[in-house]
């Protein structure tokens, strides 16, 4: 409901300043001849298709022709196909499916097992040693598979079956999950880096870089959390953790070096400027057939299920993209991204006030809205608004990337609550998972905050190499 009310304000906004707000050039005197209320509808229509729960893909298509139609007199349709066709032909766009594929392989090739199982045996003699182990298994699996649900979905599988007679809380071991797998997006190679960079124009070696700080911050604060909860509830080291000996943790890094091998494969040859994030991803794909056909798990069954998982959520993501840029095509004819900037940099606000009403525009956004359709459809309208005060494209682009991993674990319609809650062996209701997460998700909104008082977290490595 705080969203909804959020979002109709915002609405307001932008109807107030078609209707009072200064203009110049065609495209602001096309905004011009928008009414207020034809604004204000199609943002009524905009939530109450997401509301409804209308596939999203759909949704911003039927937004756009109802914007196109009833807004707008340019013969917007003779060039849908020309408005498809470019963001469907872009060479860094094939690194999001090649990505996917990579976490499919690993998954089912039993890394992600092997991985998991090593760092217990390091993580497992802390108070609350599972659950530091979700957080730095999800970390590490993140930088191989640049996507939140497929970190989720991946360690959760692998995860659960620890706990099912352990004496951690359900509630703190499935929010630490959801935590963790938030991190798939923000520890490069995220895919949400890539679509901003397609978007904005933005360097993706560069949102790369600038990521590492943000991600260790993300990190120790997540570790911090844990062993809060962990004095506070009592809750000790696994049974035997202390009698791990250092040969034995030695030897558990066996099991760390497929995944150490392809991170060096994938991020090293971008770091290093020898590939492109396409190229790099397609490493990442070769890579990790080779070390399942070392371990003896290559099958043409294991390589046809873990296409066509990718197919469906490669699928999936290309259908919001085209809506959205069908979307934007129609919003930048009217002139309405100029005149939001326009707008929101002639307030009589300093620019970090404007900088928290975006950033508490995408907090609300995210409890209903899809990580990925939220970037694709706002980013257009809000990045010229953004540089208009003055802001990094480099530093946007890592905090909303922070924010869309919010929205991923933003109670009631986070994408990955519901993909742990589908998981769960031991039933359960689904307010566990949402409780569970909430610790973790304050402690983001917190990084955030330091992200704003110290950019140079952010950029001071892409500054320094590039």
């Amino acid at each position: 409901m705080i969203a909804i009310v959020f979002i109709l304000v915002m609405g307001a906004v932008v109807g107030l300043a078609s209707l009072f707000g200064p203009a110049s050039g065609a495209a602001a005197a096309s905004a011009a001849s928008v009414p207020w209320w034809a604004l204000a509808a199609v943002l009524v229509a905009f939530v109450g298709f997401f509301a409804g729960g209308i596939y999203v893909g759909a949704a911003l298509a039927m937004l756009s022709l109802l914007a196109g139609f009833g807004l707008s007199d340019r013969p917007f349709w003779n060039f849908i196909g020309e408005m498809i066709w470019g963001p469907s032909t872009n060479f860094v766009l094939v690194s999001v499916p090649l990505f996917l594929l990579m976490g499919e392989i690993m998954l089912r090739a039993g890394l992600s097992e092997r991985l998991y199982r090593a760092l217990n045996v390091w993580m497992g003699r802390l108070p609350g040693g599972l659950l530091h182990t979700n957080i730095m298994a999800c970390g590490v699996f993140s930088a191989v598979a640049g996507s939140s649900v497929a970190t989720a979905a991946t360690m959760g599988s692998v995860a659960l079956p620890y706990f099912e007679k352990s004496h951690y809380p359900p509630r703190l071991v499935l929010g630490s999950l959801a935590a963790g797998g938030a991190l798939g997006n923000l520890i490069p190679p995220g895919i949400t880096f890539i679509i901003y960079g397609l978007i904005t124009e933005t360097s993706v070696g560069a949102l790369y870089l600038a990521a590492v700080g943000p991600s260790l911050l993300v990190v120790l604060l997540f570790t911090l959390t844990i062993l809060f909860y962990s004095y506070k509830l009592k809750l000790h080291g696994e049974a035997g953790g202390a009698k791990v000996g250092w040969a034995q943790r030695l030897a558990s890094l066996s099991d760390l070096v497929p995944t150490a091998l392809l991170i060096g494969l994938v991020l090293g040859t971008i770091y290093a400027g020898w590939a492109t994030p396409t190229e790099s991803a397609a490493l990442g794909v070769a890579g990790a057939i080779v070390l399942s056909l070392v371990d003896r798990k290559l099958s043409w069954k294991m390589l046809s299920e873990s296409m066509r998982s990718t197919a469906r959520t490669t699928s999936m993501i290309a259908l919001i993209l085209f809506g959205a840029y069908f979307l934007n095509y129609i919003l930048s004819s009217l002139g309405i991204p100029q005149m939001l900037a326009k707008f929101l940099t002639s307030l009589p606000l300093p620019g970090w006030a404007i900088m928290l009403v975006i950033i508490g525009f995408y907090l609300a956004l995210g409890t209903f809205m899809e990580g990925m359709s939220m970037v694709i459809t706002t980013i257009p309208l809000l990045f010229p608004v953004v540089k208009a005060l003055g802001y990094d494209p480099i530093w946007f682009g890592v905090v909303i990337t922070m924010l869309v991993e919010i929205a991923m674990i933003s109670p009631p319609d986070g994408t990955v609550l519901y993909v742990l809650q589908g998981m769960r062996r031991q039933p359960g209701p689904i307010t566990d998972v949402f409780s569970g997460v909430l610790p973790f998700m304050f402690v983001y909104m917190l990084a955030i905050i330091v992200l704003m008082l110290f950019p140079a977290i952010a950029l001071w490595l892409p500054t320094a190499l590039m």
